[in-house]
């Protein structure tokens, strides 16, 4: 199992919980449930990662929930978060084909997903998307079998009024082009550390029940929403989060100036 942990990971960390923090509103409990060995890379250098939380809501909010257009409207919500958190320098562009996560814009796509596949049955839903290419991603990578995928399943609830659902973030057959140009052992202390972070996060941020609106629409009773340019791009920069963070970078580069010196 990966046990990855670096400088990196601790800055997304606090950055993770400064914007889980924003709003106080909380309508459900989010507990993270990872398996045991969440993140593991086969012989071949597949990189299977998954992480998962259950959460505890009023059984009404999951009723009027229950249904595919709001399984879509977490797809968008899990793009959205992944843009907040890193201040929106990464985005995600839409067209009818695929998803492209990309560092401000093109031509810097660092992962390229074929359009979301949806299963949706009585008490499950899945939506995945295949992964296609991009920079972080090995030549060997680049067949269409790797997938990351978000699965939500309704569990049974022993609380009279409650119901539980167990959610995974599922990465399969990931094949990262950082451990092919360096090592397995550079992998595990940055991009795996990262994404488990910024997953958890997300898993967490559930608790509020505010899935944004889907950029697209296709199980929207209101019909698929057109645009102009056949793209849109999520993505926002929490200016609010910026700020404190330059302001306890500043507070650190102060106080190692008066630090006395031995």
């Amino acid at each position: 199992m990966l046990r990855p942990q670096g400088a990196s990971a601790l800055i997304v960390k606090a950055v993770t919980r400064l914007l889980n923090r924003r709003r106080e509103r909380r309508v459900a409990d989010a507990v993270i449930r990872d398996p045991e060995e969440h993140t593991v890379m086969d012989e071949r250098g597949a990189v299977r990662s998954i992480q998962a939380a259950d959460l505890t809501l009023p059984a009404e909010e999951l009723e009027c929930m229950w249904n595919p257009m709001y399984l879509e409207r977490l797809a968008r919500t899990y793009w959205k978060y992944l843009s907040r958190v890193t201040l929106g320098l990464i985005r995600v562009t839409y067209t009818e084909t695929e998803r492209a996560v990309v560092l401000i814009g093109r031509p810097f796509v660092l992962l390229r997903f074929l359009a979301p596949e949806y299963e949706t049955i009585a008490d499950r839903g899945i939506v995945r998307w295949r992964i296609k290419d991009g920079l972080l991603v090995s030549p060997r990578g680049r067949s269409g079998d790797g997938y990351l995928e978000i699965d939500v399943r309704r569990l049974p609830s022993a609380e009279p009024g409650q119901a539980k659902v167990h959610v995974e973030v599922e990465v399969r057959s990931f094949y990262p082009a950082i451990a092919t140009l360096f090592t397995r052992f550079v992998y595990s202390h940055t991009q795996s550390r990262i994404h488990v972070i910024v997953t958890h996060g997300f898993l967490r941020s559930l608790a509020r029940l505010e899935l944004e609106q889907s950029a697209v629409g296709r199980f929207d009773p209101r019909g698929i929403r057109q645009h102009d340019d056949g793209a849109v791009t999520v993505g926002d920069t929490p200016w609010a989060a910026v700020a404190g963070i330059a302001v306890l970078a500043a507070a650190a580069v102060v106080a190692r100036a008066l630090w006395p010196r031995g």
